[in-house]
C-alpha cells in the first residue's frame, strides 16, 4: 500500500486488462505492443523471479508495475517497469507505485540493488526515478527497439537499497 496507490498482484485473468494498458496511447509509445496471449504465461510466474501488479488509485486501474529479478547470487539485483495511463501521468502516482514496489523488493525479498532502464529521451520518467533516488549509470546505446522499428539509446538507473527517497 502506497500513500495514493495500492498495487495488487496480476494474475492470468489480467492479462487483457495489462495489454489494455500497455497498448494504449500515450504508453504504447514507450513499450513494445503486447497481445493478451503473451501476457498470460507471465503473470502465471509464480517462483520469485517475476511479478507485476496493477496499480489503482481512487477506486480505479490506472497502471501496471511489474519486476524481474536477476537471481544469480553474485550479480542479484531486481528491475522495475512501470506503465501509467496518460489521464494518470504527471500526478504522482508513478512515483508512488515506484517507491511502494521498491520498499517491497529492499525491505521483503531482501534486495540490495534496483535497476530501471528509461529511454534515454524520456524526460519525465527519468526526472521521477530521479526524486527517489535512483541515479544515471550510463547510457546503453541503440538499447531497445522502438515502436518505429529503430533502436534507440536507453539510461541505465540504479539505486541501492539506503538510497531510496
Amino acid at each position: 500500500m502506497g500513500a495514493a496507490v495500492e498495487l495488487v498482484r496480476a494474475g492470468p485473468a489480467d492479462a487483457e486488462t495489462v495489454a489494455l494498458i500497455v497498448n494504449a496511447p500515450g504508453v504504447v509509445e514507450r513499450w513494445t505492443a503486447v497481445a493478451v496471449d503473451e501476457l498470460i504465461d507471465d503473470l502465471a510466474i509464480d517462483d520469485g523471479t517475476y511479478a507485476a501488479y496493477l496499480i489503482h488509485a481512487l477506486g480505479e486501474v490506472v497502471g501496471m508495475i511489474q519486476y524481474g529479478v536477476e537471481a544469480d547470487p553474485q550479480y542479484r539485483h531486481a528491475g522495475i517497469d512501470v506503465a501509467i495511463r496518460r489521464a494518470w501521468q504527471r500526478r504522482g502516482i508513478g512515483t508512488d507505485a515506484i517507491r511502494t514496489l521498491a520498499r517491497h523488493l529492499i525491505a521483503d525479498m531482501g534486495h540490495h540493488r534496483l535497476v530501471i532502464d528509461p529511454a534515454s529521451d524520456n524526460a519525465a520518467a527519468i526526472e521521477c526515478y530521479e526524486r527517489l533516488g535512483f541515479r544515471r549509470v550510463g547510457v546503453m546505446r541503440r538499447y531497445e527497439r522502438g515502436p518505429d522499428g529503430t533502436f534507440h539509446d536507453g539510461l541505465l538507473m540504479d539505486l541501492l537499497a539506503g538510497e531510496l527517497l
